[in-house]
């Protein structure tokens, strides 16, 4: 993969359709332009013909597609925006703009996928129950980046051995698709706040965009008899069942439904939500578990909370502030939309989170680095007004 020299690719064989049809669980559209790749490419050409937007369906041996990959990812990251940002909101739309970026360039490195779910390369992986797991049963043989691929195999992994919980005492399998509970500080905050009143004499709940169902399984494990959980990923709800049935919990955790409310107009207890915490559009299945396009899920939870709680109820809002301390929103707007709504705040639990290690982008940029280091998770207890 040396780019020592930067070579001619007139040598390359050009592809004008696809061998096969194209997969893409992001929804990204198969590409326009197509040539076949393998180690006689090299990784500078290889990059910046995925730039200029043609994808390379490699046919060369496995080991020899992820070097590629990963040698056109140094590049892509060794890129440096133009100007400094001078805000950390436009510190992180900056981010977004470059990881959006990187996603597509990376996602022009494809691989053949046949319909039993094996990859047609030389020294592949056994991916078959990976692939089954996450694109259920194909009825042909498909093309796929390897990026989305190299996906696949990790968020099996994460479902295979599970993500430790230890206010739940017990471990979590998040499905692909599904947000991972890797952050537990929020998870701690739900296990430590006092239950309302109304627990005692009707112990049910809601969890609201239930992910993998980590909230509701810590909530019937305090005693709540009846946990209804909505999604509007059908993974998710899926993966809630899961664990329902992994933890033994499937008398006391239900489906409700793709809605944010479950159907009907019953009162609950308690209803928790722990929407995507900063303000965006999505770019993929994941990114719903990050982005709440125009705040829809907040304000839609905050709205309809008043007219679906019972006589002594609560609703618990997990949120951070990064959202705040990034200029997308503000406390004011935050408080203001909790008025409106008919509810006042009874009370707030804090932590600081746990980060993983920041990327590339953001130990770069300061703006963006100060606010993530500041960050406060929060758990705002609501009621009626």
């Amino acid at each position: 993969m040396s780019d020592t020299h930067r070579p001619s690719t007139a040598a390359l064989p050009a592809l004008y359709a696809l061998p096969a049809a194209w997969h893409s669980e992001n929804g990204t559209p198969p590409p326009r332009r197509l040539i076949a790749a393998d180690d006689t490419l090299r990784a500078e050409a290889a990059y910046r013909l995925a730039c200029e937007g043609t994808a390379l369906l490699w046919q060369g041996d496995y080991p020899g597609a992820l070097r590629l990959l990963h040698a056109m990812r140094r590049r892509a990251e060794r890129r440096r925006p133009r100007s400094a940002p001078d805000s950390p909101a436009e510190a992180f739309r900056q981010h977004r703009r470059e990881r959006a970026r990187l996603a597509r360039v990376l996602g022009m490195l494809l691989v053949p996928l046949d319909a039993d779910h094996r990859v047609r390369l030389h020294r592949a992986p056994d991916v078959h129950e990976a692939c089954l797991a996450a694109y259920g049963p194909l009825l042909d043989n498909r093309i796929v980046s390897l990026r989305e691929l190299l996906g696949v195999i990790g968020a099996h992994q994460w479902r295979t051995r599970g993500v430790d919980v230890p206010a739940l005492g017990a471990r979590i399998h998040p499905h692909y698709g599904v947000f991972s509970p890797v952050r537990g500080e929020y998870v701690d905050l739900v296990g430590r706040a006092p239950l309302p009143p109304a627990v005692q004499a009707d112990p049910t709940a809601y969890d609201l965009g239930t992910g993998t169902g980590v909230l509701a399984a810590l909530l019937a494990r305090r005693g709540l008899r009846k946990v209804l959980v909505t999604d509007s990923n059908p993974r998710a709800l899926a993966c809630a069942r899961d664990n329902a049935h992994r933890l033994g919990l499937t008398d006391r955790i239900e489906t409700a439904g793709a809605g944010l409310y479950p159907p009907g107009r019953d009162r609950a207890a308690l209803v928790v939500c722990n929407p995507p915490w900063l303000p965006g559009r999505p770019n993929s299945t994941l990114d719903e578990g990050v982005y709440d396009r125009d705040s829809r899920m907040l304000h839609g939870f905050l709205d309809g909370l008043a007219g679906r709680l019972l006589p002594g109820g609560e609703g618990w809002l997990i949120l951070s502030d990064l959202a705040e301390r990034l200029g997308l929103r503000s406390r004011a707007d935050l408080l203001g939309t909790v008025s409106t709504a008919g509810l006042r705040i009874t009370g707030r639990l804090d932590t600081v989170p746990r980060h993983p290690r920041a990327t590339a982008s953001e130990r770069a940029d300061p703006l963006l680095r100060a606010a993530r280091s500041a960050e406060v998770t929060s758990l705002w207890r609501l009621v009626t007004a």
